[in-house]
């Protein structure tokens, strides 16, 4: 590969990066030799203070080192890091704790710099190109640095640079993580030596689109068209005259960051009102359209003036396929409902262990850790503690978390953290538990309607009280409508999928005329008032339109009159 390829390379290849420095060594040796310096006092510190006996009386203070290294060493360290800081099954929790700590903010590099990149990228002069820009960045991070401008059209805009020699220097980086995972792998224990490697590639995948530009302009793009339809999120407008691979110009938001509580308070915003936008924009980037942001830190989260949240930075986003989001959407409800075997085989389907470990050992320790991090009240679930838990189990167990899973964890720790800094009585089951219980039970696929039944039916049994308290929660929500719901379970009961469970209502009906009355008439006192006798006709009549008649043709008369009875005098 030649230099020129090499500069204009697209797409993160660690087979062609590898041969490019092979080839020139020279290119990398005074960089290893200042990482060798760095990270050799941070282990000979580690080491001695196990020989003196202060391992566990300094370890915060070697986490705070650790941080302090990473920054130093620059963009794509700082990058490892707050990677590195969503995967407790990689890092202890005290060195997780410290690296959250890191920020995305750097001294601004030289201006006239700058400018020379956003005119050599654009092929015009800064002023041929705007009326007027700031004459400093307004906010410098690790990948680039942002300015105000206005266009000669009167639009104010945001115009990104991306740091000089960003490629050769994050290349350049990810060629020596690469070599040292390949180096100390045989020093580490196989479930983490194994993945080291493939954790370096993924985090430089990821690396390289956030450094694409044009790549983020799309990104914004299509989130703006997934959330076409919702008042309460705000997506930036992308300017492609003015943009390039390494210059991005948007529109400029003129928001309110949402940790500046007293900024919140002086513009008369409703805190809960924001809190809801924030967290149930991330549940459906993950449970409905798969696309998801996954760096929503405090300086890409604005709130507007007009009670809007403002989404910014779409470099690192990530897709979900159709089964993953069910499988998500599926095991939030079975940690709720505490069914951990359940919750294992999720765990294997998403890939943080493998089909052939052994899980009769790791129920009860999952029960262990979730019943103490949700405690006695569903109300007390929160993903931080969840992490924080799982963190020792990491260690303990063959687990792994699969690279969009770091980022799907990052993304909900960080949103729940903005959240409770708006209000420290947050509980993200409140807006959480309710939109998944909608989403299954609304079973917009086969394969949702299949995770409802799942969660419902055990052994072969309708669980009454899990359908209970699912539409219980649901309706929670004032938006929810329980007809389509009730169309959905007369069609799957007139189903092949659903003979097992018609047989059930048929032999209760016909032999002792008992169908858990108790329950059924719970769940019909809970719903009775959306679904009146006339509608639930109705409903009953559109779900048997075109079914086989036959399947409800074994119903007794008495077990019929049985059933009615018992809802209407419910009623």
């Amino acid at each position: 590969m030649s230099q020129q390829q090499f500069a204009q390379m697209r797409q993160y290849n660690p087979q062609a990066i590898a041969s490019y420095y092979n080839k020139r060594p020279w290119l990398v040796i005074w960089r290893a030799i200042g990482v060798v310096w760095l990270f050799g006092g941070f282990i000979l510190g580690i080491l001695l203070d196990r020989s003196v006996g202060n391992a566990e009386a300094n370890k915060y203070q070697r986490a705070e080192q650790l941080r302090e290294i990473l920054t130093r060493l620059g963009p794509t360290f700082i990058k490892v890091g707050q990677s590195l800081s969503t995967r407790p099954d990689l890092i202890r929790q005290d060195y997780l704790d410290e690296l959250i700590k890191l920020q995305d903010q750097l001294p601004a590099f030289d201006n006239e710099l700058a400018m020379q990149i956003i005119e050599t990228q654009l092929k015009k002069s800064v002023e041929e190109l705007y009326k007027e820009i700031s004459p400093r960045p307004v906010a410098a991070a690790s990948l680039g640095q942002v300015y105000k401008a206005k266009l000669y059209s009167g639009e104010y805009v945001a115009v990104k640079v991306q740091r000089p020699n960003l490629l050769p220097t994050i290349t350049r980086d990810l060629y020596l993580l690469r070599w040292a995972a390949t180096w100390i792998k045989p020093f580490l224990p196989l479930n983490l030596g194994d993945n080291l490697t493939i954790v370096v590639d993924e985090f430089g995948t990821k690396l390289f689109e956030e450094i694409d530009y044009e790549n983020e302009g799309r990104n914004a793009e299509k989130f703006a068209a997934n959330f076409q339809d919702d008042p309460t999120v705000k997506v930036p407008s992308i300017y492609w005259r003015y943009t390039s691979r390494n210059v991005l110009t948007l529109e400029w938001i003129d928001g309110i960051k949402l940790t500046d509580l007293e900024g919140i308070r002086r513009a008369g915003l409703d805190r809960d009102r924001l809190i809801k936008a924030c967290v149930s924009a991330g549940l459906r980037q993950l449970l409905e359209f798969g696309f998801f942001h996954a760096d929503p830190h405090p300086g890409n989260l604005f709130a507007l003036a007009d009670g809007r949240m403002a989404f910014i930075d779409f470099g690192m986003m990530d897709q979900l396929t159709q089964n993953t989001k069910e499988t998500i959407a599926g095991s939030i409800v079975h940690v709720i409902n505490k069914d951990y075997l359940s919750l294992t085989d999720d765990f294997v389907k998403l890939g943080f262990l493998t089909p052939d470990i052994d899980i009769s050992p790791i129920i009860p320790a999952l029960e262990r850790v979730l019943d103490n991090a949700i405690g006695e009240n569903v109300g007390n679930f929160n993903f931080k503690t969840i992490t924080d838990e799982f963190s020792e189990l990491m260690f303990q167990y063959p687990f792994r978390v699969p690279a969009q899973f770091s980022l799907i964890i990052r993304s909900l720790v960080t949103q729940e953290g903005i959240a409770l800094s708006l209000n420290p009585e947050f509980k993200i089951v409140e807006i959480g538990y309710p939109y998944v219980a909608q989403r299954l039970l609304n079973g917009e696929t086969p394969e949702m309607r299949r995770r409802l039944l799942e969660v419902v039916i055990k052994d072969g049994k309708l669980q009454w009280k899990r359908l209970e308290n699912m539409i219980g929660i649901a309706r929670s929500d004032n938006n929810f409508d329980l007809l389509p719901t009730a169309q959905l379970g007369f069609q799957f009961l007139m189903s092949a999928e659903g003979r097992s469970i018609r047989n059930q209502i048929i032999m209760a009906l016909t032999e002792d005329n008992r169908l858990h009355v108790t329950e059924v008439q719970q769940l019909w006192n809970l719903v009775k008032a959306e679904l009146e006798p006339a509608k639930l006709l109705n409903v009953a009549i559109g779900a048997l339109a075109g079914s086989v008649p036959k399947a409800i043709g074994n119903l007794s008369t008495a077990g019929v009159n049985s059933l009615l009875g018992s809802l209407t005098n419910s009623k």
